[in-house]
């Protein structure tokens, strides 16, 4: 039983979360040092972990809905949400290493299919900061205001998906995907007779 009890905390702990969701990251990070992997293949494979990460965070709470396991791995959203973050972060990093020199990124920043992700990112930096305990606190009712920006950061994420990618079929995918999970916050329940 005293093993049943320690594997479950384990499961619960948020530093195994933690180490998952860098496994990815460290992968990308180590292939692009290497060579391994291309400047598209980077910005492409930290674009998809961070947009995959953004929507399974999302969906946690209509899930939880429908189904209440989902309410096992709600402990660990914001872990999703900052790894999203971290992901983005390695996308524009690697996008700025690219295009070193403002002139370049200034001109590049105000086409709307890099605008609508400058913009999208600003916003994560944001709920980013204040994605941690004492902010929660210090902020109260607003943190959970300002932490609802995240669906106009989400919109405007996937519209710079599919300006600025060569082959968008994913992005509208995982959209789709991300409606038809937040349409289940509006499941009416049957009254009981």
């Amino acid at each position: 039983m005293d093993n049943y009890s320690n594997i479950l905390n384990l499961v619960r702990s948020k530093y195994w979360v933690w180490a998952l969701l860098a496994v990815p990251f460290s992968v990308i990070c180590m292939r692009f040092a290497s060579d391994a992997i291309s400047y598209g293949q980077v910005i492409h494979q930290s674009g998809l972990w961070s947009a995959g990460l953004l929507v399974v965070a999302l969906a946690i709470t209509p899930l939880r809905k429908v189904i209440r396991s989902a309410a096992s791995i709600a402990l660990h959203r914001r872990a999703l949400g900052v790894a999203s973050f971290a992901y983005a972060a390695l996308h524009t990093g690697v996008y700025l290493e690219r295009k070193w020199g403002a002139d370049l990124i200034l001109k590049e920043g105000l086409e709307p299919e890099l605008a609508t992700g400058w913009l999208a990112f600003a916003i994560f930096v944001l709920l980013a900061v204040t994605s941690n305990d004492r902010s929660v606190r210090s902020l109260g009712r607003t943190w959970k205001q300002l932490h609802r920006w995240v669906y106009g950061a989400t919109i405007l994420m996937f519209v710079h998906w599919w300006l600025a990618s060569f082959d968008a079929t994913v992005g509208y995918v995982l959209a789709g995907l991300l409606v038809a999970i937040e349409l289940l916050r509006f499941k009416v329940t049957p009254k009981q007779p």
